[in-house]
């Protein structure tokens, strides 16, 4: 290729007028900023715009200005009002976070007083302690039902349940001393606490049923809906563990009526709060009211104190024959009640420790909630 020529680097610097500048040639030349190109004779011209105030940084006045017109100052100010919605929001999380440890913190401080000034260092006041934790437990819910005028998220079946488990609980203790704790809270506290527990269950299941039966979500609580009267479900745990309990039983209240009352308490109470769980499943959000999770939480945990308990103490629930049956079966029944709430005092501890809401995964079936 030759050097000469309009693309050689000889031609570029020799015809610095345009390019075509040829003989007879139209010769284009690059136009000044704003005119416009192709601007021959009789020919129609573009123009480039000129860069209008607040365009591309430079406002009127010389203000600086954000790409698309927006002043920095308003971007700034959007920035200040996200930066106080996220500092609000942190605000009311830590002001749930200290709830949720005020709650918690009251009952440990109470229920420490009571060991110290009843127990005597009794290993029993083990039953006593989770006594408390169902009581402060029904509290809490009568507090989340009553102050909010609601009784979302509560499965009345479970109320249902617990009314029967204090009820026998009561005919058996209040007439025999076979099942109560050895140390001075079995003289009188043990039975104060389980009669005023009955009391709460019964005030709760009252505000579902009565006042406020028109946010409870009888489309939830499901479980044993089937071939009985609507909110009969309870019946399939109530009556086939009533047999159980007639025929697996011990006798240190060498009473029949006795043994089999507290013993159907036992054996039901770990099977009571199944109906609230499968409750949980059965919303489509999964997010579970936090009062509601504390009211559970506490059940669970006073479940967890008697367990210790049995641990130890299994082998004295011999039936009259001596079989040891009845003590394997009251630490299965309660081994499969934790068993049950695993997964809920998993996401139950990262809701309290984050203050948000408890938010349970969904399952198919009943299960491990």
């Amino acid at each position: 290729m030759s050097s000469q020529g309009p693309y050689g680097r000889q031609g570029y610097q020799a015809n610095p007028q345009g390019y075509g500048g040829g003989g007879g040639g139209a010769s284009y030349t690059s136009p000044p900023y704003g005119q416009g190109y192709g601007g021959g004779e009789g020919g129609a011209s573009y123009s480039a715009p000129a860069p209008q105030a607040g365009t591309y940084g430079v406002g009127a006045g010389g203000d600086e200005m954000a790409y698309g017109g927006q002043s920095t100052g308003d971007y700034q100010n959007d920035k200040s009002s996200s930066d106080k919605a996220k500092g609000g929001k942190k605000s009311i999380a830590l002001q749930a976070l200290n709830q949720n440890v005020l709650i918690w913190a009251g009952f440990f401080s109470v229920s420490l007083f009571v060991y110290s000034l009843m127990s005597g260092g009794d290993f029993s006041f083990l039953m006593t302690y989770g006594a408390m934790a169902r009581m402060f437990g029904f509290g809490i819910l009568n507090v989340k039902t009553f102050k909010s005028q609601r009784a979302t998220g509560v499965s009345a079946k479970s109320l249902q349940l617990y009314v029967l488990v204090f009820f026998f609980r009561l005919t058996s203790i209040f007439r025999h001393e076979g099942y109560l704790p050895y140390d001075k809270s079995g003289d009188w506290l043990y039975h104060l606490i389980e009669g005023m527990s009955l009391l709460f269950t019964s005030a709760a299941l009252y505000g579902c049923m009565m006042p406020f039966k028109s946010t409870y979500q009888s489309d939830m609580d499901q479980f044993g809906e089937f071939s009985v009267p609507p909110g009969f479900g309870a019946v399939y745990l109530a009556a086939p563990i009533m047999l159980v309990a007639l025929f697996i039983h011990p006798n240190l209240n060498a009473d029949f009526l006795s043994d089999v009352a507290w013993t159907y308490a036992m054996y039901l109470e770990s099977t009571a709060l199944i109906p609230q769980l499968y409750m949980f499943q059965k919303q489509t959000s999964g997010v579970v009211e936090l009062l509601t999770a504390h009211f559970v939480a506490a059940l669970g945990f006073g479940r967890l104190m008697e367990f210790m308990f049995w641990i130890y103490s299994y082998h004295e629930l011999n039936s009259s024959n001596g079989s040891r049956l009845p003590g394997y079966l009251a630490l299965f029944s309660q081994f499969v009640q934790l068993v049950l709430m695993v997964d809920f005092f998993w996401y139950y501890y990262k809701a309290v420790r984050s203050a948000t809401p408890l938010v349970l995964p969904q399952h198919g079936g009943l299960g491990i909630v």
